[in-house]
């Protein structure tokens, strides 16, 4: 069992919880994530280590489905029945240069390990971070403390610019030589940054397509990069973007829609 320390709310529909997993947390790095299961009866859903101390590991996660909306309910002293990880292979940290680290929508909390990683191995590093509006927006306060410059766009201009991530990048790539960039996010957002800098910067995505039980056995979370068949939970979840299938990986995430929301509806 696996008690909850602490628990609050970041942004709409975005949680935050605290772990007591020692024995994992020891272990954890950048880039890795784990696999929870909240009882017995649960299903199995991966989730990135957004940060961890000796003792504790830190999840972040959005209510979208049955079992995100259970987590919402749950409170600090209560119990989850397994964390299993670290899972995953770590992001490879190395001194690049000049790295931007892009985050939307709930990739703002896995791509914060990342960027604090990279500033250790003293690397220029500039974050850029996206959400739909001001409200969905959270921890830029965390960026600041571990980036050289943190720059933000929401979709209604609520905040920052007025658009994408994308747009961001692009302005930015105009102005200096950017030697590395990191995105984590929406498969469609990871796409189009890859489109935007293939053949001038190296990208890194991480990938989290459907998973169950993220050690390679179930083969659910098989993605095709550089037209070669790959595992997130093992070869990944960090990839080549420009390698990357996109199409199939998206058409993939849609394979089970109707069953989702059925089990929303009966949550």
């Amino acid at each position: 069992m696996f008690p909850i320390l602490q628990k609050r709310k970041l942004a709409d529909n975005t949680y935050l919880i605290e772990i007591d997993a020692s024995e994992i947390a020891k272990k954890a790095k950048a880039g890795q994530f784990i696999v929870l299961r909240i009882d017995e009866k649960g299903e199995r859903i991966p989730l990135t280590i957004a940060d961890s101390s000796k003792k504790t590991i830190t999840l972040v996660y959005l209510v979208v489905g049955k079992t995100t909306t259970e987590l919402s309910l749950l409170k600090k002293g209560d119990l989850l029945m397994d964390v299993v990880g670290p899972l995953g292979n770590p992001s490879k940290i190395d001194q690049y240069g000049n790295v931007v680290i892009i985050g939307g929508g709930l990739g703002i909390a896995p791509i914060y390990p990342i960027a604090k990683a990279l500033k250790e191995a003293n690397n220029k590093v500039t974050a850029i971070i996206g959400a739909k509006s001001k409200k969905h927006l959270f921890w830029e306060d965390h960026f600041k403390s571990v980036c050289d410059k943190v720059l933000v766009a929401t979709d209604d201009g609520s905040k920052g610019h007025k658009g994408f991530v994308s747009d961001v990048l692009n302005e930015l790539m105009r102005k200096e030589k950017i030697d590395v960039v990191v995105a984590i996010g929406p498969p469609i957002m990871m796409k189009v940054i890859s489109e935007l800098t293939k053949s001038r910067i190296k990208t890194i995505v991480s990938l989290n397509p459907i998973m169950i039980d993220g050690m390679g056995m179930c083969g659910g979370c098989r993605v095709v990069v550089d037209g070669k068949i790959k595992f997130a939970c093992c070869d990944g979840p960090e990839f080549n973007g420009h390698k990357v299938d996109w199409s199939e990986l998206m058409n993939r995430n849609r394979a089970y829609i109707e069953e989702e929301e059925c089990a929303c509806k009966s949550s």
